[in-house]
């Protein structure tokens, strides 16, 4: 992989776990995540005129478009219930262990058989993920619910992952995502709106951040938006899903060291430890795989 392609899966890491972090604490986080999907779509359109560039031509690969655009209307959905009731520093580092779902679905599905080096990476990941989550002297399973949504989350974006490479070999980025998000923003809407408290008002819930804090929603819907067109561009270059996806795990411990400095949230240096561990579990599989 060129040097070029690893500094865009660089930037697109350390710029990605900016939106989740600004989902966590936002008192509106559906209506924080809705404007990061209304920005997606926005910028692409305007980068599709910009460019010249026909969008059109997407619906030929419409199979991996309605795979794709599933699986981020899950993920979104899943994000923001998981970090409503967890730790932005326990549920990220989870949701960024996608390669474990790509190795298992494999063996699942389609009776791909793994190294003992692969199973040795599984091990560790799924015992850094559990330590991540508990707290010494406390209940096994720290927030059973926040864990449960947060693998959700992983085994969509991994989903994700997979359409998304696979669709660059055919489309321009910008074209996809405008297309997708085309589709997207309106279903996840009216997701929020139709799963939202009772007697919630739909202006208050999704859209009074943009009044209230507008800069903070433009923030992470445009740093969002610039982080995965960096990650389509790398796949458009040539780059390998498996070395992409290794690179991206530098994310993980950047979010621990978010959440303790900046949430103030507790056992900073211990799930640092942990998601250290986890991203050289999640590392091993990709390697070996």
């Amino acid at each position: 992989m060129s040097i070029s392609v690893v500094l865009l899966v660089v930037i697109s890491a350390l710029l990605h776990p900016l939106r989740v972090f600004l989902i966590k604490g936002d008192s509106t986080p559906e209506g924080l995540t809705l404007s990061v999907v209304i920005i997606f779509g926005f910028m692409s359109f305007l980068q599709i005129i910009l460019m010249g560039i026909n969008p059109w031509k997407v619906f030929e690969i419409w199979p991996l478009i309605a795979i794709s655009s599933l699986g981020l209307l899950l993920h979104f959905w899943c994000i923001v219930k998981s970090l409503r009731i967890g730790d932005f520093s326990v549920n990220y580092p989870i949701i960024r262990s996608s390669p474990l779902f790509v190795v298992v679905a494999g063996y699942i599905f389609l009776n791909h058989n793994y190294s003992m080096e692969i199973l040795l990476g599984i091990a560790i990941v799924i015992i850094s993920a559990f330590m991540i989550q508990y707290t010494p002297g406390g209940k096994f399973f720290g927030k059973p619910a926040s864990l449960l949504l947060a693998v959700l989350a992983m085994c969509f974006h991994g989903i994700i992952t997979l359409a998304d490479a696979e669709a660059m070999k055919y489309v321009e980025p910008a074209a996809f995502l405008f297309i997708q998000y085309l589709f997207v923003t309106p279903a996840m809407a009216l997701m929020f709106i139709f799963t939202r408290p009772s007697g919630k008002n739909i202006y208050d819930y999704l859209f009074s951040g943009w009044k209230n804090k507008p800069l903070r929603f433009f923030f992470a819907g445009f740093t969002a938006y610039i982080s995965y067109l960096l990650i389509l561009y790398s796949f458009r270059m040539g780059a390998n899903v498996a070395a992409v996806s290794a690179i991206r795990q530098i994310s993980i411990p950047l979010s621990v060291l978010i959440g303790g400095f900046y949430l103030l949230e507790k056992q900073m240096n211990y799930r640092l430890f942990w998601s250290l561990l986890l991203t050289f579990g999640v590392i091993i599989i990709i390697v070996s795989s």
